[in-house]
């Protein structure tokens, strides 16, 4: 295992290029041009003031609970300046949750946007110091131009870069400890997955409190791209905004690729500059579609937050497989024994790191979580997948998102992957229901395209040739929509558990 460790850390690349080529421009948001001399002097400024003024260390947490902004972009760079550790917190969360992040995270400060301010108070969190953004004073609008020197090294790779609180579907969120060489080997991926030219631009509408977006925001410090950053995902607006940037990436995960494909052709995109996109989530049976529609290439990975973002990355490997392990990590797929299957086997996917640093080393006051995810240096990721004799990995869906019918596990991927494929599904979800007699039932929502017309039934009929008898769902309930996370990822927990508003298979 190489060790690459205690080098300065990706934020002393902010200030050289400032220094550089103080005009050089970093990135554009919502078209407003952002030079690297900009982004550095506000991000010290913050810093240098931060440690002055506030009293706030090298370690110690600031929860940041922003949208997307050129202001949450320069506080991202100031923490990171300062080795201040970044607690992001999702911009929609609200009640319990919000106050289980505030306090768990045990900040020493909260940045918050002024317009989330009263969601900050109403979730009953003890909260400490608070700096607001926006409104009639915009604290931290003055403190990010006060032109104060931070006067200090960068920190290095090992410091704390922040804390990621992961959203799961049962229990509380887990904090993961990423590092400063985690994002450094986050970018890496992108770049290695992104066949990245000089020139490139990468369009960016994720939010910063997601890896996925967090990531892409250091890609102008290592490579000559530039970001064209945005506030958010609009489908309506995708295709004039990704013209207007002249992006040539574009990143997708969710269902982000089929609420393109829903929306009506028009001549915008069939004028852009993109060659690639990349992400998570494409199912295999669109690929093609897509190429043929947009025209670009799409590159699907594999990964986690606990691995620096990216594990596998497909780059021109069979349709539907989500890569090889990138170089400095290995994957494996292990059995119930804990030993390797044969290739073609199902089992839970385990990632190590061949470079020191890669892996996180542990979710924060959680020993219990941290001892079932890290063992013997490896990750056990809990998520299924297998391994062709090639080396390329097929992502199968999490292990707990499977529903114990009929003496049988079924796999919610596997179901559906083949509900997907009905010309008239855009998306589904399944979930466990309770049943009758027995373990469980199988409940499936299917969300339709427009102007097409598909009752329970006749899905029910057309998937009877092709899924195993315990595979078929028991209910099927037809939505408008999803309720979704930022990423756009469908939010299983709040799809409804019961069953008198479902067409039922066995009443029929």
């Amino acid at each position: 295992m190489t060790n690459t460790l205690n080098s300065p850390s990706f934020i002393a690349k902010l200030d050289a290029l400032a220094k550089k080529d103080p005009q050089g421009i970093y990135g554009y948001f919502e078209g407003e041009m952002i030079t690297f001399e900009s982004l550095n002097r506000k991000a010290e400024s913050l810093a240098a003031i931060l440690r002055r003024e506030y009293g706030i260390q090298c370690g110690d947490r600031v929860a940041v609970m922003m949208n997307n902004s050129l202001v949450s972009l320069a506080t991202i760079f100031a923490l990171a300046k300062g080795g201040i550790v970044w607690v992001p917190v999702n911009a929609r969360q609200q009640g319990a949750g919000l106050k289980y992040i505030l306090e768990h995270s045990e900040p020493s400060l909260l940045i918050v946007d002024e317009s989330l301010q009263d969601v900050v108070t109403s979730c009953g969190a003890h909260l400490p110091a608070t700096i607001t953004s926006g409104g009639a004073t915009d604290a931290l609008g003055s403190l990010l131009t006060s032109g104060a020197r931070l006067n200090e090294t960068a920190p290095t790779d090992t410091a704390l870069f922040s804390l990621m609180y992961t959203s799961g579907t049962t229990g509380n969120p887990k904090g993961v400890q990423v590092t400063h060489a985690m994002m450094t080997h986050a970018v890496k991926g992108v770049v290695e997955l992104c066949e990245i030219r000089p020139g490139d631009v990468f369009y960016q509408w994720e939010p910063f409190f997601h890896i996925g977006g967090a990531q892409v925001l250091l890609l102008p410090l290592f490579e000559t791209v530039t970001i064209a950053l945005y506030p958010r995902f609009s489908a309506s607006r995708f295709w004039h905004e990704v013209n207007e940037s002249g992006a040539t990436h574009i990143h997708y995960l969710g269902g982000v690729l089929q609420i393109l494909l829903k929306q009506p052709i028009s001549e915008a995109e069939k004028t852009h500059r993109v060659r690639i996109a990349w992400g998570g989530g494409c199912p295999p049976d669109i690929w093609q579609l897509l190429r043929q529609r947009f025209g670009f290439e799409i590159r699907e990975c594999y990964g986690m937050t606990e691995a620096a973002s990216l594990t596998t990355c497909n780059l021109g490997g069979p349709v539907g497989s989500v890569g090889k392990a990138l170089d400095w990590l290995d994957v494996s797929i292990l059995g119930n024994d804990n030993l390797p299957v044969p290739a073609g086997q199902t089992g839970q996917i385990v990632v190590g790191e061949k470079e020191a640093g890669v892996l996180f080393q542990g979710y924060f006051k959680n020993p219990e979580a941290t001892s079932k995810t890290l063992r013997e240096g490896k990750l056990y990721t809990g998520d299924q997948g297998r391994l062709d004799a090639e080396g390329n990995l097929y992502f199968l869906g999490r292990q707990t998102d499977s529903v114990r019918c009929g003496g049988e596990n079924v796999s919610a991927w596997e179901v559906e992957n083949v509900v997907q494929q009905h010309p008239a599904v855009e998306e589904c979800a399944m979930i466990g229901v309770r049943a009758d007699i027995g373990e469980q039932d199988i409940k499936l929502f299917i969300k339709t395209k427009a102007d097409t017309c598909l009752t329970p039934e006749e899905l029910s009929q057309w998937l009877q040739n092709r899924l195993a008898s315990y595979q078929l769902p028991r209910y099927i309930a037809l939505v408008d929509d999803f309720e979704r996370t930022p990423s756009l990822r469908i939010m299983k927990h709040k799809l409804p558990t019961e069953t008198h508003d479902s067409w039922d298979r066995r009443a029929h």
